[in-house]
């Protein structure tokens, strides 16, 4: 299939810049793949939209404040924390990407410097740091994306702001530079009424680059993802099976969980740390997941041909044109979308 056959148009108004004030008050759409129906909720009634047979796996992975603020000599300039290579050496993508030489410094709005010590593949860049990783996250900011456009004055004034809301309320150990989203529109009240019906099961992606990376192909055939660090502990893997082996339907939270489900189940491994660099595209056989609860996505990203793939491109587009039509908020800190 082509990368244009998943573009849709959607007006910037819709773009979500800020959340709702409660996370449980986003919109919920629920979509049934088998009749196409769509109806209208506000997420607080989710545990009442579960079936008894229903139990979910989230993923807890939590967001790193990976983002730096600073300057290149009189240059504003800013990066993401890619990869932590040793406690002073970082890989980083970087932006404005032509003022990060070979020598030049960045000077941090919190302290930091950091050296630019080599140009990588893809638009990175090493960098050496005047201190350790540790105090380097000190400094950060949440990662938000692009398009929320928080620059540099706005992003001090909702720093503690986003760094609380752009992290999920069951997040557990730092691993991730952006956030599982679908995850954001829990409260801990919505998820003490679900684990009262429902079994609630945890496993770890630590989102990384692959997650959000541009598609630069246009046949999607030829899109390879990178590589992101999932956790299943035996635990889980063992409830998950015993689950599904008594007819139970599981109910992804996120994309990323699908990811690493369905990556388990297709490499069938026994470790419980691993690493998969799935790219889940339609004609994909869904060999663990039954529902899907999800945002809405940007156009020609991996993530809405993942949703393509598991409710059917035709559907996802009629789904996403309603969604604008009744001002729906989109992206990270959008609203939410239930697939049955």
């Amino acid at each position: 299939m082509k990368l244009s056959d998943f573009n849709f148009d959607l007006p910037t108004e819709r773009i979500a810049r800020f959340p709702v004030d409660r996370r449980d008050e986003s919109k919920l759409m629920v979509v049934n793949r088998e009749n196409g129906e769509i109806s209208h909720f506000q997420f607080s009634a989710l545990p009442e939209l579960l079936s008894a047979d229903d139990f979910l796996v989230m993923n807890n992975s939590r967001v790193l404040p990976a983002r730096l603020l600073g300057k290149i000599g009189s240059k504003t300039a800013e990066l993401l924390i890619v990869k932590k290579l040793s406690a002073r050496r970082l890989e980083v993508l970087c932006q404005p990407a032509a003022a990060f030489k070979i020598g030049a410094v960045f000077c941090g709005l919190g302290g930091l410097h950091a050296e630019v010590v080599e140009i990588g593949k893809r638009g990175r860049r090493l960098l050496s740091c005047d201190c350790d990783y540790e105090r380097v996250l000190e400094q950060g900011y949440a990662p938000l994306p692009p398009y929320i456009k928080r620059k540099a004055q706005q992003a001090e004034i909702y720093r503690s702001y986003d760094l609380e809301r752009y992290q999920t309320v069951y997040a557990k150990k730092f691993g991730s530079i952006a956030a599982p989203t679908a995850g954001l529109h829990f409260t801990p009240e919505i998820l003490t009424r679900i684990r009262c019906q429902n079994p609630v099961l945890e496993i770890t992606l630590d989102v990384g680059e692959a997650t959000f990376q541009k598609i630069e192909v246009e046949d999607i055939g030829q899109h390879r993802m990178g590589s992101e660090k999932i956790i299943i502990n035996n635990n889980a893997a063992s409830r998950i099976s015993e689950l599904k082996s008594r007819g139970k339907k599981l109910l992804a939270v996120g994309t990323t969980t699908v990811r690493s489900l369905e990556s388990y189940a297709l490499l069938k491994t026994a470790a419980e740390e691993f690493y998969s660099d799935i790219f889940i595209s339609p004609g994909f056989c869904f060999r663990m997941v039954d529902k899907l609860l999800t945002n809405f996505h940007l156009p020609q990203s991996s993530l809405f041909i993942l949703v393509s793939a598991f409710a059917g491109l035709d559907l996802m587009k009629k789904v996403y044109a309603l969604a604008s039509e009744r001002e729906y908020r989109f992206f990270s800190y959008g609203d939410a979308m239930l697939i049955v």
